[in-house]
């Protein structure tokens, strides 16, 4: 293992600059021929650039007269007896499902989980170098976390225990996603996907078929299909019936940074509405996909730069995206139609829904974070 190993993000940050570079360059050669959240909502952000080193529970509260208030998490490591803060970055954050816990993972190798009040709870130290991805389970009493040491770890999150560690990527671990309560999906630069379960000595399952690393894994709302994404420019579609992929999905010119599947269709609280896939790229586009029929519906192309993040609303009526080009979109996912747009100050790296489906958060490059309401 090399002795500077990147993190995911400092990975795509440098494939960011390549692009930029190029960009600038091209650029200047034409030149030169010429001449936020319901009340008492809580959201949670990770600063991973710089000397941002820390994570903030933000209170969002309407009536407040003092406006937003926040919680600062200082990652610390022990050091000759004592607690001296981590200089590494924050790369993961995931809530439990009740909102009372909040799990990071670190550059340093460490999970730790807080309470909402910002208490430090639990520090979870088995990995050998950084964590790329963390997931709470359902019921909220494991957490999944995957690493450049090429493992995944189940944790008890009552006594910060590891409760099984799977050695079985052959390369760094990208992403982690829960099937169940103890089994899971992971996938790694070794261009594998494993599906695991707790007590099991070696994968219940085997994906292979994608031809560059994995970056991306999402499970279906039932829990029966998994998609999968991946810098070969494709996703694919998997069931734990068969071996090979049940769809292949070609449409994307450049990497695949992420995938959401929307809360509709069977098992969700939208079951009239039909199940799409949403996929973001580095070629610019959002992709909403009809996976049933195997085929793209609608291709999202407002956005100029690399999009990091896509997230669906509760009913599945809209799509948030957010892109390296400081914007935030939120699309009508029926008819494609673009219907609001905002401009931030950095970079936007992740967008999430409130429960309400009234307000978007997005946390930017430059460490903003920003609530937007769309009532307004």
């Amino acid at each position: 293992m090399p002795d500077v190993v990147q993190t995911r993000q400092q990975a795509y940050r440098d494939k960011l600059a390549q692009q930029q570079a190029a960009a600038a360059a091209a650029a200047a050669a034409a030149t030169n021929q010429q001449g936020s959240a319901k009340n008492g909502e809580n959201t949670a952000n990770g600063e991973e650039n710089g000397a941002h080193t820390i994570a903030r529970i933000w209170n969002l509260s309407e009536n407040s007269t003092s406006g937003s208030t926040q919680l600062v998490l200082r990652h610390c490591i022990r050091e000759g007896g004592q607690d001296v803060p981590s200089n590494k970055d924050v790369t993961s954050l995931d809530w439990n499902s009740e909102g009372t816990l909040l799990a990071t993972g670190s550059y340093d190798g460490f999970a730790r989980i807080w309470t909402k009040d910002g208490n430090l709870a639990s520090t979870l130290g088995q990995h050998k170098g950084p964590i790329f991805a963390l997931k709470w389970n359902k019921k909220g009493n494991f957490i999944l976390s995957a690493g450049v040491d090429k493992t995944t770890i189940i944790w008890d999150a009552h006594t910060g225990e590891a409760k099984q560690q799977f050695p079985f990527h052959s390369a760094p671990a990208l992403d982690v996603d829960w099937q169940s309560n103890n089994t899971f999906a992971s996938c790694s630069t070794d261009m594998c996907i494993h599906v695991c379960k707790l007590g099991q000595d070696r994968p219940i399952k085997t994906f292979q078929g994608h031809t560059n690393e994995v970056n991306a894994i999402k499970w279906d709302p039932t829990g029966n299909l998994l998609a999968s994404c991946s810098d070969d420019m494709t996703l694919k579609i998997w069931s734990m019936k068969q071996d090979n992929c049940v769809h292949d999905l070609q449409a994307h010119n450049k990497e695949i940074y992420t995938i959401k599947w929307s809360p509709t269709g069977p098992g969700t609280n939208n079951p009239n509405a039909n199940l799409m896939l949403a996929s973001a790229s580095f070629d610019s586009t959002v992709r909403l996909w009809d996976v049933d029929r195997g085929i793209c519906i609608h291709t999202l192309t407002k956005h100029q730069e690399p999009v990091y993040s896509v997230a669906f609303s509760p009913d599945g009526r809209y799509l948030a995206s957010g892109s390296f080009d400081k914007c935030v979109h939120i699309w009508n996912t029926q008819t494609g139609a673009l219907v609001h747009s905002y401009r931030g100050t950095g970079g936007i790296f992740e967008v999430c829904w409130n429960a309400a489906g009234d307000k978007v958060g997005a946390s930017a490059s430059d460490g903003s974070v920003c609530v937007l309401d769309l009532r307004k």
